[in-house]
């Protein structure tokens, strides 16, 4: 019988749950969705935390009635605002020449792991960057390789312990009878980079509503995260407050935005307001949206000047901030001076940057039942076990 898996993302606006499947051909099958709007989180903090269990409850609830499916175990995405990471090189004798088991792989892991006594933060992550042998050949897969001696450069994901308690009672309260955490950028990153981009060094940019997530994936890690308190958001706010219109009226003008055009001072927006339309300069609109973007452009490239990241970086735009806004993606290009790309996910019907995370935290998350024997072990090392 197949089993349905849950998983929830908590983004910066909105919670959603998916209950879905793996597929034939390793697809994706969604059965049931549930999404609730609440106030959100910035630096770490909840705006409303009494309201955090009933937008839970709400798309969990609404998740189930969808998916005609009892939630008993759920996978929590933990945003990267309540997430670190740290790499380490670690190396181990195998004792004499011979192929390198999971076994090894897993030691290899757990030498690194010190993390237990940290009163701040718990591993929820294991993955490796890389693994070398004798000869210093870089390789992401060393099982089955001849070696006596095993080296690997490890990303450990942690997630803040407050998070987790938070969340803890939360599932209690709500009668799940069981749950994991997973890094949600970490999910997003391995579902979107194909194995040739994640050879190399790649870097995404998450825009979301109230923060952008900015990841430096490689091989089957993270080597650096950074979380920015600026999003899609912050922009209809400054449209709101600048041109005096109500929140809902400059969420529809940011989305009518293009970005690369030029437009007269007689060019004009139109929205419609009921039976009625309002105007607004496309200069002018387009002066303030800019402003945001080229904040976000100076922030990450800030952040990523600490990197030192080589030339043949690839470069990603995801999550539903501003990546719908008709030349954003060109405008952040050249104000951060580097190609950039849309990602999102492959699927039909939920081809949108704004399903990278949710998508991302299923598809990882999902038991592949043509590779169960294989799967096992990822699984161990995936979730810090």
């Amino acid at each position: 019988m197949v089993q349905e898996t849950a998983v929830m993302d908590i983004g910066s606006s909105k919670i959603t749950v998916l209950v879905g499947r793996r597929g034939v051909n390793n697809t994706i099958c969604i059965v049931g969705t549930g999404e609730s709007e609440y106030a959100g989180y910035e630096d770490g903090e909840w705006f409303q935390p009494d309201e955090l269990i009933n937008a839970v409850a709400r798309a969990v609830s609404r998740a189930q009635t969808d998916s005609h499916v009892k939630i008993r175990h759920l996978y929590i995405g933990v945003p990267g605002q309540f997430t670190a990471t740290q790499c380490k090189e670690v190396s181990m004798s195998l004792g004499r020449r011979r192929k390198v088991t999971d076994d090894d792989v897993d030691e290899l892991y757990e030498l690194g792991d010190t993390f237990d006594g940290d009163p701040n933060y718990k591993l929820i992550n294991t993955q490796p960057i890389y693994f070398t042998l004798e000869d210093d050949r870089k390789l992401i897969q060393p099982v089955g390789m001849t070696a006596s001696r095993l080296s690997g450069y490890i990303s450990y994901i942690l997630a803040e312990r407050r998070f987790i308690q938070t969340f803890d009672r939360i599932m209690n309260e709500l009668g799940i009878d069981s749950h994991e955490y997973v890094s949600s950028v970490l999910a997003e990153s391995l579902f979107l980079f194909d194995d040739f981009v994640r050879d190399r060094y790649a870097v995404l940019i998450d825009v979301g509503y109230i923060v952008t997530d900015v990841v430096v994936a490689r091989g089957d890690g993270i080597l650096r995260q950074f979380s920015i308190p600026i999003g899609g958001g912050h922009i209809t706010k400054d449209l709101r407050d600048d041109l005096d219109i109500r929140f809902s009226l400059a969420e529809k003008l940011k989305r009518k935005a293009v970005l690369n055009l030029e437009f007269g001072e007689d060019d004009t927006y139109e929205v419609s307001i009921k039976d009625r339309k309002k105007s607004f300069s496309a200069r002018a609109v387009n002066d303030i949206v800019t402003v945001k973007i080229n904040k976000i452009a100076r922030t990450v490239n800030n952040c990523l000047m600490s990197c030192d990241l080589p030339s043949s970086t690839t470069y990603w735009l995801t999550g539903g901030g501003i990546s719908y806004i008709t030349g954003a993606r060109d405008y952040l290009s050249k104000r951060m001076d580097r190609r950039i790309d849309i990602a999102a996910p492959r699927l039909p019907q939920y081809n949108k940057p704004h399903l990278s995370s949710v998508l991302g935290l299923l598809d990882m998350v999902l038991d592949d039942e043509e590779e169960p024997t294989a799967k096992k072990g990822f699984f161990a090392r995936l979730f810090g076990r």
